[in-house]
């Protein structure tokens, strides 16, 4: 659906943004916010398999000009790097943040001025990076940020490990929503994230955003303004699973599915670990995930 500005506007001028701040800060009590289900109460700065306990922390922020085209335009997306990761790859590109913890605390008016700062220095959009263990938190300071004037599309930016609990509760709040779709192998999976659940989950909670939002709009001016935009990265060897991912796409979504398929994998972290995941994709592979995509009925692909 085409709007004219961004949705949590509505839902805060009709009160229901004070309702899901209040039901997802209950659940960080006994934290089940993501399918890890740790059961740890961050409330008193107990920590789970994503380290972060009351308050988010921030590694980055900046606008970014290596999004996806209909997020960067020519002012670039407002992106927010949080510090820690749910899913923790193993061969995460950015492991000095995922898995070291590089970044600091931040309050809730903290996180707010950061929203504002990045829709003055006019970014397109702000662009929650890793956003899934950190959910109350962007809900507190959104809050914040919009009685001082926030206006801009919100990017829901994570990596498809997602609770579709918690996903629907961000219902009428996110505007963009772009999970990765990473791996349809749990065996892969476990693998890489010790994580089997994994494909089931981000079925699930993509199926839920695209509920939600449906494909994504691009405004005149060529910034996206509503939908869902996923991003697939393709892995040596075939690992990714990626004719069976487009598949899916195409028939529980929408073949006008917006679709980033990634060609930047390279060891980093601990990928070396895994002789399967030890080098950087070839052309060819990347090429082979072009025509399989093209081959399941997926074309409307980035194009950078």
């Amino acid at each position: 659906m085409n709007r004219n500005s961004p949705i949590y506007l509505r839902t805060f001028r009709e009160g229901l943004l004070r309702e899901k701040i209040q039901q997802l800060r209950s659940s960080l009590s006994a934290c089940n916010l993501c399918p890890r289900n740790c059961g740890v109460d961050r409330l008193n700065d107990e920590t789970g398999i994503c380290n972060t306990g009351e308050k988010a922390r921030v590694s980055s922020y900046s606008p970014h000009f290596g999004e996806e085209s209909p997020l960067i335009g020519i002012r670039g997306s407002g992106t927010i790097f949080f510090t820690f990761c749910n899913l923790l790859c193993n061969f995460c590109q950015n492991y000095d943040i995922s898995h070291e913890g590089r970044g600091e605390e931040v309050s809730d008016d903290e996180l707010a001025d950061i929203m504002l700062y990045l829709q003055d220095t006019g970014c397109h959009n702000i662009n929650f990076v890793t956003s899934s263990h950190v959910v109350p938190q962007i809900l507190s300071a959104l809050e914040v940020a919009i009685t001082k004037g926030l206006r801009v599309p919100l990017v829901y930016n994570s990596s498809g490990y997602d609770n579709m609990e918690t996903i629907k509760i961000l219902e009428g709040i996110i505007d963009i929503y772009m999970p990765d779709f990473k791996f349809w192998d749990p065996e892969v999976a476990g693998q890489t994230c010790k994580a089997k659940d994994y494909p089931e989950m981000a079925m699930e909670s993509i199926r839920e955003m695209h509920r939600q939002v449906g494909d994504l709009i691009i405004n005149d001016g060529g910034i996206a303004a509503s939908g869902l935009l996923i991003r697939h990265l393709v892995l040596p060897n075939g690992l990714a699973g990626t004719r069976a991912i487009m598949r899916f796409i195409e028939q529980n979504l929408s073949k006008n599915t917006y679709v980033n398929i990634m060609a930047q994998y390279r060891p980093c972290g601990e990928a070396y670990s895994n002789k399967n995941l030890s080098r950087s994709i070839t052309m060819a592979e990347y090429d082979e995930a072009i025509r399989i995509a093209g081959e399941e009925g997926i074309t409307r692909l980035d194009e950078r």
